[in-house]
């Protein structure tokens, strides 16, 4: 898969407690790009996603003052939308999987994830079909094992911040890491 690029964020920026509208009119603009793209990788619904990523911010907005800086405003970010996710699969948990299994790869522009834009026609199709068969590959995955790889490989998180922001251990979050690349690769063909 190719590397999807990540906002850096000045140290400050990442650990300022969300006090003020013109703060959180900050944290907004760095940070909704990566829950947008956690949101949309996690889904396969942009307009499910976009509404998920307005949410997200509105309770993170109205939840402020609870936000102590234990983790990073990303850690706490990502965990408000994760608890978006286990909602909104709950209540539409059927029309979800019938959507997803229609759409096969909704999911993302495939530009998006081809790494060299001066790779031929040829190369780019091919490229565009590798991460294709991935998401559909992904998409089989239990929600847990797709939530994982989405943080570890989409949103390149470290493991101990993939358990920070699932509340799972990081032996935990390591077998469903194993797991979901197991199923992966045995979907695709048992490459390595």
């Amino acid at each position: 898969m190719g590397h999807i690029a990540s906002t850096e964020l000045p140290p400050l920026a990442r650990e300022q407690p969300l006090l003020e509208l013109a703060d959180f009119d900050e944290v907004v603009r760095l940070y909704r790009p990566r829950i947008f793209r956690f949101l949309m990788a996690s889904l396969g619904d942009r307009d499910v996603a976009e509404s998920l990523t307005q949410d997200c911010f509105f309770k993170a907005y109205n939840a402020r003052h609870q936000f102590r800086g234990d983790s990073s405003l990303s850690t706490w970010l990502t965990r408000i939308a994760l608890n978006l996710i286990r909602d909104h699969l709950r209540s539409r948990r059927i029309r979800f999987w019938q959507k997803t299994r229609d759409s096969a790869l909704d999911l993302v522009d495939i530009s998006d994830w081809v790494p060299d834009k001066r790779s031929s026609p040829e190369a780019t199709c091919l490229m565009q079909e590798r991460v294709k068969e991935i998401w559909q590959a992904v998409d089989k995955l239990s929600r847990q094992q797709r939530t994982v790889f989405v943080l570890r490989f989409v949103e390149e998180m470290e493991l101990s911040e993939i358990a920070d922001t699932t509340g799972m251990n990081t032996s935990t979050v390591k077998s469903h890491l194993y797991r979901a690349l197991r199923i992966v690769r045995e979907r695709l063909g048992g490459e390595q």
